[in-house]
């Protein structure tokens, strides 16, 4: 059967997967998809050089860094902003293969972080804070992207807290949709959790299993907000974040609905399952390299991050759940099987449930939509408009 899905590489699905993350957020001011599409034309040939793949879209990303810092020392600042946005993503899409990180690829991540950081109050750009959020005796660092106030009217507005996934930070995460969300009149936390962007790479922060001790501390600190409803702060997190934000809804109550946008089960299964076709000398479909499961749990071997993953279930944890759960999935998702989908939606113990799950058809097929982001997004933004608008039942 034919696959409906752009693959720019036809027989790497690991770097076709990566090219559509840079260039699947172009609607939020993240690509231009004619610079993507240079990239992917250089990269051609050279699929599995991962180093290859570093060079050229840190290659990029410099050209678009050293275009946008010419505009704005001109005072050209729409402009400048949006190169830079554009040299964030471009940094962030090519450093995600390196595995442990070295010291070029550091560098080139806080390039990143300081291209979106230098793009924020420069004309076009919702209102955005970085902010560092209190835990266990370090911070956790975060991006607090303000509602439209033409939308709040001055009222305490509606949250969600938006955790990463296994492979991506808050800054890639900024570039699938939450421009959209805030307009809807919905602030938006995004956090590198433990595990992830920031927190692993600077702080030294691995992935744990309990999700519930960094999102209490969150909720937390955005509820103490005085321009925030702590009555309607939801939490989501997209691929390994199908983990994240069940558990930390199932286990932190005061959260008033769940967004699980891909969804997981059993994550000690389902990296068996990888290690056993990698060992059959079969090529599982991964977003990166296996070695990154190592690095973000903080250990050396397979064996070490098996006996990690023994805490990364679902069952036992999803029944306590109580607040409105939304479960988005992709029928023919390569990476999470949809028989773990079903399971997970089947025991959350929420009265309020819907899952949502898109069709080879209607596009959205794939894993976390990537093959369609826009239509993924437009749903969950308009079932989290309807959870969380002012008087709605929650």
């Amino acid at each position: 059967m034919e696959d409906l899905s752009f693959r720019y590489f036809p027989n790497d699905y690991r770097w076709s997967h990566g090219l559509l993350i840079g260039l699947n957020s172009a609607p939020w001011g993240g690509a231009e998809i004619g610079e993507v599409a240079r990239v992917g034309l250089r990269l051609q040939g050279r699929e599995g050089d991962d180093q290859a793949w570093f060079d050229e879209w840190a290659a990029e990303g410099m050209k678009a860094e050293e275009a946008g810092r010419e505009r704005l020392a001109k005072g050209y600042k729409r402009t400048a902003g949006a190169y830079l946005l554009r040299a964030c993503n471009y940094y962030l899409v090519g450093e995600r293969f390196l595995t442990p990180k070295t010291e070029a690829s550091n560098a080139i991540y806080q390039r990143a972080v300081d291209c979106f950081r230098d793009a924020c109050g420069l004309p076009g750009m919702p209102h955005i804070e970085h902010v560092q959020i209190p835990y266990e005796g370090t911070t956790l660092p975060a991006i607090l992207v303000h509602a439209d106030p033409a939308v709040t009217q001055g009222k305490p507005a509606p949250a969600m807290v938006y955790f990463d996934g296994f492979d991506v930070t808050k800054e890639i995460q900024y570039f699938k949709g939450v421009p959209d969300l805030v307009a809807r009149g919905i602030s938006c936390l995004i956090v590198d959790g433990p595990g992830n962007g920031e927190a692993v790479r600077f702080r030294n922060l691995p992935l744990i299993a309990e999700t519930e001790r960094y999102a209490t501390p969150v909720y937390q600190w955005l509820a103490a907000r005085p321009e925030i409803d702590a009555a309607r702060i939801g939490v989501m997190a997209i691929s390994l974040g199908g983990y994240y934000a069940p558990r930390a809804a199932s286990l932190e109550p005061r959260f008033a609905c769940c967004v699980a946008w891909g969804a997981q089960w059993d994550y000690e299964a389902t990296w068996q399952s990888r290690f056993d076709k990698l060992a059959a000398k079969g090529v599982p479909s991964l977003s990166v390299a296996p070695h990154h499961l190592m690095w973000i749990l903080g250990v050396d071997s397979k064996d070490a991050a098996m006996e990690k993953l023994k805490g990364f279930k679902l069952d036992g944890i999803v029944q306590k759940m109580r607040c409105p759960f939304l479960l988005v999935h992709g029928e023919g998702d390569e990476q999470i099987p949809l028989e773990f989908a079903h399971k997970c939606f089947d025991a959350a113990g929420s009265a309020h449930k819907e899952f949502r799950l898109f069709t080879r058809e209607e596009g959205g097929y794939h894993h976390c939509q990537i093959d369609n982001v826009t239509i993924g997004v437009h749903a969950m933004w308009d079932w989290i408009e309807d959870i969380l608008k002012p008087g709605a039942n929650t």
